[in-house]
């Protein structure tokens, strides 16, 4: 409503609240002719979101990378790159687009040295909109600097076009019976299966893997969709190492004060009194 009353061009909206409002069954009876762009980001959105939202909402779609020690200067998708050759390009909605023009962006091993394209590892970040670091933490500070780049803390890889993709947060990844398993790969398989609204993909402690994967979901109200038929829907698209062992419906996913899904909290259940949180 505001949107058309106000002819508001431009707007930022974490995937939470994009969810919502595509939920929302009168949208199409609103005039958003005015948005020029809606920006996401702050956290993963699915693929399958981004695609209907372009198709309900128009071509105005606006991805990017930040975070508060380099704020919204990583790395920019603008609404026309969502597209090639006039069709929604479905890989590159995966990525959050390529460097700005103040940040060099790079993949890192564990000592900080840059990796060759479509390797997976840290990211990295030189570039004037890098913070100097935290106030009066060095030792904090210290710990995110190295060989001259700001680390990120989240996993991703970079195309041969400078494309890059995030896989997930390093301390997100799952390693289940020896194989590194990206919580975020997960999210956007389940989030693929027609029914499913949210995903939110964890570790859990397992006697026989150390950890296995397993899942909260969201689901739309009488999809009538089952334990079994997700994880054996899952497992044909990613396989079964990387599907849940285990499924969690919930009403509502715990959100942190930004809308971001608390996964800390979803954790604390399960690793109260392990001794470990991995």
């Amino acid at each position: 409503q505001t949107i058309q009353d106000e002819s508001v061009t431009d707007i930022f909206l974490p995937p939470t609240a994009i969810y919502t409002l595509l939920d929302q069954p009168n949208l199409e009876e609103f005039d958003l002719s005015s948005l020029r762009t809606l920006g996401y980001g702050s956290a993963p959105m699915s693929v399958e979101k981004i695609k209907e939202a372009i198709e309900r909402i128009g071509p105005v779609m606006s991805g990017g990378f930040g975070q508060t020690e380099c704020p919204m200067s990583i790395s920019f998708l603008p609404s026309e790159e969502h597209f090639v050759d006039g069709k929604i390009c479905e890989q590159r909605l995966r990525s959050v687009g390529r460097a700005t023009g103040i940040s060099e962006v790079a993949i890192l091993d564990d000592h900080a040295n840059p990796l060759p394209l479509g390797e997976r590892g840290e990211i990295g970040v030189k570039g004037g909109g890098v913070s100097e670091g935290y106030y009066k933490a060095p030792e904090e500070t210290a710990k995110i600097r190295k060989n001259g780049w700001h680390l990120t803390g989240d996993i991703g890889y970079l195309d041969e076009k400078g494309y890059l993709y995030i896989v997930d947060r390093k301390k997100d990844m799952i390693i289940t019976g020896g194989f590194n398993v990206y919580s975020t790969e997960v999210e956007q398989a389940l989030m693929k299966i027609p029914g499913v609204k949210v995903a939110a993909v964890i570790g859990i402690p397992s006697e026989k893997w150390g950890e296995e994967v397993s899942a909260f979901l969201q689901v739309e109200q009488g999809c009538g969709l089952t334990e079994e038929q997700i994880i054996t829907r899952c497992k044909e698209m990613i396989g079964g190492v990387k599907a849940p062992k285990s499924l969690i419906f919930v009403e509502e996913l715990p959100r942190t004060p930004v809308g971001k899904i608390d996964k800390k909290q979803l954790r604390g259940g399960y690793w109260k009194g392990a001794g470990r949180s991995i």
